[in-house]
């Protein structure tokens, strides 16, 4: 047995034509839907980048207990697992993330692994002059010195050595991965996890995927948007056209896998997973982005499309509720490997089977952030309480943040926390924390009927739902051992 993992960052399923989209020029991923089961209820679980990879690796939600970090030393990752057990895993990325602070020790997980350089403001390419930086409509965050403007810097500086499709890191990400399937398509036993950046802002791609698309646009050069929207109508059509482009070009790659499936018949004996971490807001709810706003389902609820060579169902819709912490249950289980006792996630032959079930209700959220819960049709987001938002901690082993060591000042005041259930019997350091996001809890509590309304603008007063949706949270919060000034912050009775 065999299995693919295709990794997208960024992808916003409303612009995927297996969802309904009918601009987005991405035909492969509508030969991957006639292949595959199609996901409708995918959620996320831990926002953002690393925190969803730590639930890739051990299925289990991060974002209670853990800002951004690495793999803790009580973790079970699922690829060493399957390393273990005979399974040969490799991992091809151009994730920037893996090769920071914060993401340092997840690909040492694998049996072997390739980095792609050159991605977002990777420091990658030196140049002791500044680059040339044309007129540009907005500036993605302030020139303050630090690691801010250092992305910034550094993104224009990788461009210069990036200028046709071949330089681009997602062709040579599935350059990598194409070799890999070529080389060993006749082997048994093999995870393959192919993982790209794309189509993770800024929009950068080349001007045969800009041409797909009817862009008017006239202004200054604008392809990296964050925070509020401030912009006019015509600059976010602007950017929803390159995001589309970029796009369309994950789609050709997607492609080119599919075809490699087709050629070496790999449909019969290999499973196909092709996800994301999370979505992207594109000017809905007046945001760009992510992790600064409530959690709307164009980041939450997210595209998923999975073949699994034994049940063989293809081109049909699932609607159980399923999450990211899922797919490490899934592939120990077709690996036909034990899932350790932490994992939280489920198997998903059932739901790829005939759609039954796996949960009643999904957790989702951001560190220090709001902590939300939907059962499908409703979605609730609890808010902290005012005067409480840095009731928070980090509760780890593993003192790294995302680019960055914790700070002596930050430490003095660490004590050990006793085990939480999944930590081995190991107590932790518990470090106090501040909230990452201010503004985010001010907007409050938030009920959504999804049935009525699916694009999430108007908010609910109805104390029965909020009741039973809080039911769900606290019963997820004490699944999951959340601790205890999480309740507190939010107001919970246990």
């Amino acid at each position: 047995m065999k299995a693919i993992i295709l990794l997208f960052d960024s992808l916003n399923k409303h612009y995927l034509p297996p969802y309904g989209d009918m601009i987005t020029q991405a035909p492969n991923f509508q030969r991957l839907a006639a292949r595959c089961a199609t996901f409708n209820n995918s959620y996320v679980g831990s926002m953002p980048c690393m925190p969803a990879r730590r639930e890739l690796h051990t299925g289990r939600y991060n974002f209670l207990h853990r800002e951004w970090g690495p793999l803790e030393p009580f973790d079970d990752s699922m690829p060493e697992l399957l390393k273990k057990a005979g399974v040969y895993t490799h991992l091809i990325s151009d994730h920037l993330h893996y090769w920071e602070d914060g993401g340092g020790n997840y690909h040492n997980r694998y049996s072997s692994w390739e980095i792609i350089r050159g991605q977002e403001g990777d420091h990658w390419k030196a140049s002791v002059a500044d680059p040339a930086i044309p007129e540009v409509l907005r500036v993605p965050q302030k020139q303050t010195g630090g690691g801010v403007s250092g992305l910034w810097r550094h993104d224009w500086v990788n461009r210069d050595y990036i200028q046709q499709e071949a330089d681009f890191p997602q062709t040579q990400v599935f350059n990598a991965g194409c070799e890999f399937i070529d080389k060993n398509h006749q082997q048994d036993s093999w995870l393959l996890q192919v993982e790209t950046f794309d189509p993770h802002e800024p929009f950068y791609t080349t001007e045969g995927y800009l041409a797909l698309y009817q862009d008017p646009w006239d202004g200054p050069h604008y392809d990296w948007p964050r925070g509020k929207v401030e912009e006019s109508p015509e600059a976010v059509e602007h950017i929803r056209c390159r995001y589309r482009a970029l796009v369309s070009m994950c789609d050709r790659n997607l492609g080119r896998i599919l075809d490699l499936m087709d050629r070496h018949d790999l449909w019969r004996d290999t499973m196909l997973i092709v996800g994301t971490d999370h979505g992207f807001l594109l000017g809905e709810h007046g945001w760009w982005a992510k992790n600064q706003m409530p959690y709307y389902n164009e980041v939450a609820n997210n595209p998923l499309f999975i073949w699994d060579p034994r049940s063989g169902h293809q081109g049909v819709q699932r609607d159980a509720l399923v999450q990211m912490i899922d797919w490490a249950p899934t592939l120990l289980e077709y690996f036909n490997q034990p899932i350790p006792p932490d994992v939280q996630g489920r198997p998903l032959a059932r739901i790829l089977e005939d759609d039954i079930p796996v949960r009643d209700a999904a957790l989702f959220g951001v560190f220090s952030g709001h902590v939300n819960v939907t059962d499908g049709r409703y979605v609730y987001m609890r808010a902290a309480l005012p005067g409480r938002e840095n009731d928070i901690a980090n509760y780890t082993l593993m003192p790294i943040k995302m680019n960055t060591r914790f700070t002596p000042q930050e430490l003095e005041s660490i004590a050990l926390a006793p085990p939480f259930r999944f930590t081995k019997g190991v107590k932790t350091l518990r470090i106090p924390a501040q909230e990452k996001y201010p503004g985010v809890n001010r907007v409050g509590h938030l009920l959504f009927d999804l049935h009525t309304d699916p694009h999430q603008q108007c908010p609910i007063e109805d104390k029965v739902i909020e009741a039973r949706m809080i039911a769900l949270l606290v019963r997820l919060l004490q699944e999951s051992d959340a601790p205890a000034e999480q309740f507190a912050r939010l107001g919970l009775e246990v």
